[in-house]
């Protein structure tokens, strides 16, 4: 099978069905397709760890982003193997061959698996649709779960879970949830409120040892213990689908290398998304960001500038998450080696947390207050010099 596309895209997530969108509201009569290695098209994935696990989500119908609509030719369970990038061709593990006349990669990334805990039917390395359905045929009310990791997809599932009626376990290797992205004492604080919903926390552990079985699933952990669940889910982060890329010859470095105009090494290839490692000026380095908003915004700007825009991709991404009745929106670097200045209207319930060096802030944290991202932004882009005084009153809330 042979194909030929005006603008082909390797990926089938939120940054393909934004590329697409774009792509086709810039050019209406153009062949544009999709190769994704799901068994479905492009959907929305935060879900997955949140609204999805309501009772009335049970099959997650409502997070399919439905790109088809838009006359994008959407090829499911198409994994591409090699890229030619002299004769513009792509080819996939059927076999075929796919041409094109400028190329989107947005091959996102793959969940990290550590040795001591092999993929098992009750061992989930936490990622897709597909993974969300098994978890959810497992998860039944009063399951007993073991959660590894407690960074956004961890602690993001065990609210989610239990909500859901199951017995969570979190194991993590750092002392609290939430541990050098927060101050210690709000990471302390949301350590007691998980608690207080019924989480197990074991603090400062990891896997030394685990095993799946038919009927559930056995962790060793490194200080001796031994736990048993009905399933165990790892949510440990993830790295980027880059084998592609090398493959092409494209620069790659901590992801694939792209210029103001996501544009990579080659003259007809670009890249967004997971994989995308980006300058950001307001930073003032390179970024590689693993989330929605950057999916979204950068998949959008691919799309115009491949059909022939000419803009520049200065957008600092946000963040965001849910954590039980908590949420919070954050921007720039959360990391608490930086000084850390709070503001807070309820104690942990309300306020903004301030991550700087000195005369520039580095990062924003909006912790139940919303709206706020654009001030935060502006914020982290002005030169300075700021202190802590005038810290207080930059965002209002």
């Amino acid at each position: 099978m042979k194909t030929e596309y005006d603008y082909l895209i390797v990926g089938g997530g939120q940054t393909a069905d934004a590329a697409a969108g774009q792509l086709r509201k810039q050019k209406p009569d153009a062949r544009i397709g999709i190769l994704g290695d799901e068994p479905t098209g492009p959907y929305k994935r935060p879900p997955l760890t949140k609204g999805a696990w309501n009772p009335e989500s049970e099959n997650a119908p409502s997070i399919s982003l439905d790109t088809a609509v838009r006359d994008v030719d959407v090829h499911v369970d198409r994994h591409v193997t090699a890229l030619d990038p002299e004769a513009r061709k792509a080819t996939d593990s059927q076999g075929d061959e796919w041409r094109y006349g400028k190329l989107l990669l947005a091959t996102g990334s793959t969940p990290r698996v550590i040795d001591a805990l092999p993929p098992h039917d009750r061992i989930i390395y936490y990622r897709t649709l597909e993974s969300f359905r098994h978890l959810r045929r497992l998860a039944v009310a009063g399951s007993r779960i073991g959660v590894i990791g407690s960074g956004f997809i961890g602690s993001e599932l065990a609210a989610s879970l239990t909500g859901a009626g199951c017995r969570v376990t979190m194991i993590f290797p750092e002392e609290l949830i939430g541990a050098g992205r927060f101050p210690v004492a709000l990471a302390d604080f949301i350590s007691m409120y998980y608690e207080d919903r019924g989480v197990e926390l074991v603090s400062g552990a990891s896997v030394a040892k685990g095993q799946g079985a038919d009927d559930g699933a056995t962790v060793e952990l490194t200080d001796g213990r031994t736990l048993e669940f009905d399933a165990v889910i790892a949510g440990l982060g993830v790295t980027p689908n880059v084998e592609l890329a090398e493959q092409a010859g494209l620069e790659v470095d901590d992801g694939v290398v792209v210029d103001s105009h996501l544009l990579t090494s080659d003259p007809h290839i670009y890249a967004a998304g997971d994989i995308a490692n980006f300058y950001n000026p307001a930073l003032g380095r390179r970024l590689r960001v693993e989330h929605e908003n950057a999916a979204i915004s950068m998949g959008g700007m691919a799309g115009r500038n491949m059909a022939g825009g000419d803009e520049s991709y200065d957008t600092l991404p946000f963040f965001y998450s849910d954590l039980f009745d908590l949420g919070y929106e954050a921007v720039g670097d959360l990391d608490d080696r930086l000084q850390v200045y709070e503001v807070w209207r309820v104690p942990y319930g309300e306020g903004v947390v301030y991550y700087h060096d000195g005369d520039r802030v580095r990062g924003v944290l909006l912790w139940n207050v919303w709206g706020q991202v654009d001030a935060a932004r502006q914020l982290i882009a002005s030169p300075g010099p700021v202190d802590e005084e005038s810290l207080r009153h930059k965002i209002m809330f």
